[in-house]
C-alpha cells in the first residue's frame, strides 16, 4: 500500500501542512491507521480514496493544533542543514507562477477542492467521500473556485 500509495499521501500532506517533515509524519501515520484499521475498510471507496480521506482528517487536526503550540527553531541550524525535497521545489516553483499566486487567495476549501480534482485527478465523488462533504457542495466549491480563478486571470489580462 506504501509504494501505491505513499507519493499521493506525501504530497496531500505537504500541500495541507506547507511542512516537509510534519507530512512525513503524518503519511506514517496514516499508514499506521490504514494497518490498524484495515478489517473495518468496507470497499465503499478506493483505496486512494480511503487513504486521502485519512489523510485529509489528519492534517486538518494537526492544522489546529499548529495554530496553537509554538514552534520553537534555530534559524542558524536550519540555514546549514537546510534541505529541499522534491515537494518543497515544486511548491516554491509554482509559488512563482501568477496562476498559483491566484490560486493561492482562494479559500483553503477552494485550494482543496482544485488540488484533489486537478492534482490528484480524484471525482467529485471521491473528493466527497474523502472530505465527508456532500458531492453536490464540492460541486459548488468547484464551479465557484473555478469561477473566481477565471476572474482573477481576467483582471490581468490571461482570461478569455
Amino acid at each position: 500500500m506504501m509504494s501505491a500509495y505513499g507519493n499521493i499521501v506525501l504530497r496531500t500532506a505537504y500541500f495541507y501542512m506547507k511542512d516537509r517533515h510534519m507530512a512525513e509524519d503524518i503519511s506514517q501515520e496514516v499508514f499506521i491507521r490504514a494497518y490498524r484499521n484495515w478489517s473495518s475498510f468496507r470497499g465503499d471507496s478506493s483505496v486512494k480514496t480511503w487513504l486521502t480521506r485519512i489523510t485529509v482528517n489528519l492534517c486538518r487536526d494537526k492544522a489546529g493544533l499548529k495554530m496553537f503550540t509554538e514552534q520553537p527553531t534555530d534559524p542558524g541550524l536550519m540555514e546549514r542543514n537546510q534541505t529541499v525535497s522534491v515537494e518543497e521545489e515544486v511548491l516554491k516553483r509554482m509559488s512563482n507562477s501568477l496562476i498559483f499566486k491566484h490560486v493561492l487567495k482562494l479559500t483553503q476549501q477552494s485550494q482543496e477542492v482544485l488540488y484533489l480534482y486537478y492534482y490528484l485527478d480524484m471525482s467529485t465523488r471521491e473528493i466527497a467521500e474523502a472530505t465527508a462533504v456532500p458531492e453536490g457542495t464540492i460541486r459548488g466549491r468547484l464551479h465557484r473556485a473555478r469561477a473566481q480563478l477565471e476572474d482573477y486571470l481576467r483582471k490581468e489580462g490571461l482570461g478569455s
